[in-house]
């Protein structure tokens, strides 16, 4: 799929957007269910503690509303009152019971809730003003088993606390834990994903980067491979239209030269001069023929060699020296060349040069050939056994 960069970089915002969204809604589903599960339990445990308080309060009047009917002389007011007491206290427990789960629990509710039962029909039965009555004794009994029972219930109710506690610190620490793990998963995924887009993006631009460095570096055989119908795929393009033209200009520049210097071998070639040339920086780039021969060397032995490199005459590289110091012309120079043979060493069976009687004596004349850059100058050497006029 052919995306443009505008596109591609907008998806990578899109993602990593999408990428932030997630994870905050992730982190808000586990903070809101971490919510909604300790409101829940926080609730439940204030409505029981309510409750509790309750049923403590009335077990406490049923207790001291006992106490009076059983030491003092009863009255219809005082059963009426208990009756009264007891049909509260069985709605309470009853509540209670519904907020109850746990066997053992709601054992004991039901077991109070019988207590409280057995208490009423004792109570509506019972005769009155007659405290020695055998119903009015059994009521000391049921109360006593009703506060008995309360008191169990308190010992579960305290121990269902710590098991409440125990279960928050539960959800708690598994809603940290699912935090944890989302959060490390997210910082992997976006780790990855500026990983891997950047460098989806940042490759066409490498490549292009790449080719301008072979291109510096002279090389115009290098061409920018991006099959992409976008931006970059547009600049690729021009590029390589670019390097196929300065391919074609450099070609033609390059048979420009040549032929120029074939111009100058043949004009050089047809003075009857020695004629050569070095750079600025002391190598050798050209000698014609009539030079070669006076030097009996072979073109392979001197070009672009520095003279220090070639076994040159003396007075041909001190001249060469001073002109190229003080980037200035020299004129009839004395040039003293030793007459040389190449013989074979009969010892070793290899050429060496061996000099002859009479020396080559002439003038030399140094032209500067100037360029932008001192160290792009060139400096030619024209000798004739005749002094210059």
């Amino acid at each position: 799929m052919n995306l443009s960069l505008k596109a591609r970089v907008a998806i990578s915002f899109i993602i990593a957007n999408l990428v932030v969204l997630i994870m905050g809604g992730t982190v808000f589903f586990f903070l809101d269910s971490l919510n909604n599960q300790i409101t829940t339990i926080t609730d439940n445990t204030n409505k029981i503690s309510l409750l509790s308080d309750e049923v403590r309060m009335s077990t406490v009047s049923i207790l001291k509303l006992q106490k009076k009917i059983l030491t003092t002389k009863s009255n219809e007011d005082d059963l009426r009152r208990l009756q009264v007491l007891c049909e509260g206290f069985s709605t309470q427990l009853q509540r209670l019971d519904s907020y109850y789960s746990e066997v053992e629990a709601k054992k004991i509710i039901s077991k109070m809730l019988g207590y409280v039962e057995s208490l009423q029909t004792i109570v509506r039965k019972s005769a009155l003003f007659y405290r020695d009555n055998a119903g009015l004794s059994t009521i000391s009994e049921l109360t006593d088993k009703i506060l008995e029972a309360f008191s169990d219930f308190q010992d579960i109710q305290y121990y269902q606390n710590e098991q409440r506690d125990k279960q928050v610190k539960s959800i708690i620490g598994e809603t940290r834990r699912n935090m944890l793990i989302t959060l490390i998963i997210t910082f992997l995924g976006t780790i990855l994903l500026s990983l891997v887009i950047p460098g989806k993006i940042a490759m066409p631009f490498k490549k292009i980067r790449d080719a301008v460095r072979e291109l510096r570096e002279g090389n115009f055989d290098v061409s920018i491979y991006y099959n992409q119908n976008d931006e970059i795929g547009e600049l690729s393009r021009e590029i390589n239209k670019m390097i196929t033209s300065i391919k074609r200009f450099e070609e033609l520049r390059t048979d420009r030269i040549n032929v120029e210097h074939r111009k100058f071998d043949l004009l050089a070639n047809m003075v009857k001069k020695n004629i050569l040339v070095a750079n600025a920086k002391g190598a050798l780039v050209y000698m014609n023929n009539s030079m070669y021969g006076l030097l009996d060397m072979q073109s392979d032995d001197v070009i672009n060699k520095m003279f220090s490199e070639v076994s040159f005459p003396e007075s041909i590289v001190e001249t060469f020296d001073v002109a190229i110091k003080r980037r200035s012309k020299i004129e009839n120079a004395e040039i003293t060349v030793p007459r040389r043979k190449k013989v074979k060493d009969p010892d070793s069976n290899e050429y060496i040069y061996q000099d002859l009687d009479e020396p080559y004596h002439g003038y030399a004349n140094v032209i500067p050939i100037r360029a932008k850059d001192n160290n792009s100058d060139y400096y030619m050497m024209i000798i004739s056994q005749e002094v210059f006029s």
